[in-house]
């Protein structure tokens, strides 16, 4: 494994998480909702989630899933689910700056915990990822190496841009309420709300490619 394509690697991975997902959207709420240093709890559980996605398919999880119809559906709809809710709890949010910090000021390691479990539970119950990663990975190992370390040190690299672009997200967030105050907020929850539940549509209907 060379630089180059260490390089190509992140490049890719840049492009992909760059995108607009469920762990970025959140990213974002919760920027808007509390801050940019308490978002901090789920941009380390969605890094979290990312070492468990790259280990899984480090010993085969992806291929069960790629080639198991029954375990495939499971996670898929749990993970459907789960974002459905996320997204009907954020479209019945009240959105509002003052009743955020209030949960805050309630239970700050309680609160850290929760955001942090939300990120972590909407990648790991998502089969995409797992599938993804088991196409996308390999690409970049060479065989001729050891793979653990291989697997490794793509996963830090992933996982480093994955935090990065998520930071921005939440500060993004966090300076629009700012700007916008409590309407601000409200109408982020709304659009992350809303997003999140057509994605949920999506995985819920999202098919594995076969042969």
């Amino acid at each position: 494994m060379d630089i180059v394509t260490l390089l190509a690697f992140a490049a890719v991975s840049f492009v992909g998480i760059a995108t607009p997902g469920p762990t970025v959207l959140l990213a974002l709420t919760n920027g808007s909702r509390y801050g940019t240093r308490r978002a901090i709890a789920g941009m380390l559980g969605a890094v979290l989630s990312d070492f468990v996605l790259i280990g899984a398919v480090a010993i085969g999880l992806g291929a069960l899933l790629a080639a198991s119809e029954f375990w495939f559906s499971v996670l898929k709809y749990l993970g459907a689910a789960y974002l459905a809710f996320l997204g009907i709890m954020m479209l019945r949010s009240q959105g509002t700056i003052e009743t955020a910090m209030k949960v805050e000021s309630a239970g700050s390691a309680a609160s850290a915990f929760s955001i942090g479990l939300k990120s972590f539970m909407v990648a790991v119950t998502n089969p995409k990822g797992y599938l993804f990663f088991s196409a996308f990975l390999p690409q970049f190992i060479d065989p001729a190496l050891p793979q653990p370390a291989q697997y490794a040190v793509l996963a830090v690299i992933f996982a480093s841009i994955d935090f990065v672009i998520m930071f921005g997200y939440a500060v993004f967030g966090a300076q629009a309420v700012r700007l916008l105050k409590n309407s601000g907020a409200m109408w982020l929850d709304r659009i992350s709300g809303g997003a999140l539940i057509a994605l949920a549509g999506s995985l819920a209907f999202y098919r594995r490619a076969t042969t």
